[in-house]
């Protein structure tokens, strides 16, 4: 904890913090309309195939739609990067948040589960399933779990305004 307070401490101290908390007033409405756009591209097409692997439409060939990561990860990317200037522009709000800390949780595990989808090579084979057929049933685990993270990311950064008077 001592690290992280120093942390938060120096980039408070920042004038990168000094600028998204309200030194150049765009600046925050900026990272709020491309965090949205990144978490659109991110869940929409992460949420659409693991939606796909667990069985929904099932017309739709697997592969096509697991091409389309390239864009989840360019919309995680641009969430990774809006967040950091947040969390920069005041970082002792989010250290002693709950719902940061659960947020954080979140996506760690859900980047977990992401890398055990390729690493056991379940993207491989998933991704010559054709309309009609059905997934492996360890790929429906993980996409069950990918869907619940996701979902959770969310819900705990949509959460943290209201949880942990930090706000």
């Amino acid at each position: 904890m001592y690290i992280l307070r120093a942390i938060a401490t120096w980039l408070h101290s920042t004038k990168l913090s000094w600028a998204v908390a309200g030194g150049m007033p765009w600046l925050w409405p900026l990272c709020e309309t491309l965090h949205f756009m990144g978490l659109a591209l991110l869940v929409g097409i992460v949420g659409v195939f693991d939606l796909r692997m667990l069985g929904m439409a099932k017309g739709l060939p697997v592969g096509p739609i697991q091409r389309l990561m390239p864009w989840a990860m360019l919309g995680f990317t641009i969430n990774l990067t809006t967040g950091f200037l947040f969390f920069t522009g005041d970082p002792f709000q989010y250290i002693h948040n709950i719902a940061f800390g659960f947020k954080m949780l979140f996506i760690a595990l859900a980047g977990v589960n992401a890398i055990l989808f390729y690493v056991t090579g379940l993207s491989r084979r998933v991704d010559g399933v054709g309309p009609g057929h059905d997934v492996p049933p360890a790929a429906k685990v993980i996409a069950a779990a990918s869907l619940f993270l996701w979902i959770g990311v969310m819900y705990w950064g949509r959460m943290l305004p209201f949880i942990g008077n930090a706000f």
